[in-house]
């Protein structure tokens, strides 16, 4: 089976390898994709990100990102990467989309 994980930041976009159990905002810093961040913990919401592809291979919306997300925007696939983790290996797209 296919697995990568696509990062799209401001300015680098990479195809990386997926680490189980690893958040996207993880895999970003680690990879020198420039996704956005401040306090990594959800509250910032700076690592928001669009999942395009792939929200069924993702640890379940944390506590932090129902208070800091709107149901809708949960809804549309959106997230917080640092609370984000991937559980299970597959093609995964995620675009860092702040709200500024």
């Amino acid at each position: 089976m296919e697995s990568s994980l696509q990062l799209i930041g401001k300015s680098v976009n990479k195809n990386v390898e997926i680490q189980l159990g690893v958040t996207i905002l993880q895999h970003a810093l680690e990879h020198k994709v420039d996704f956005q961040n401040l306090c990594t913990r959800g509250t910032c919401a700076r690592c928001r990100c669009l999942i395009e592809e792939g929200r069924e291979l993702l640890a379940d919306a944390t506590e932090a990102e129902h208070r800091r997300l709107d149901p809708e925007e949960l809804e549309e696939g959106y997230r917080l990467g640092c609370q984000t983790v991937v559980a299970q290996a597959g093609i995964i797209v995620a675009r860092n989309k702040t709200y500024f």
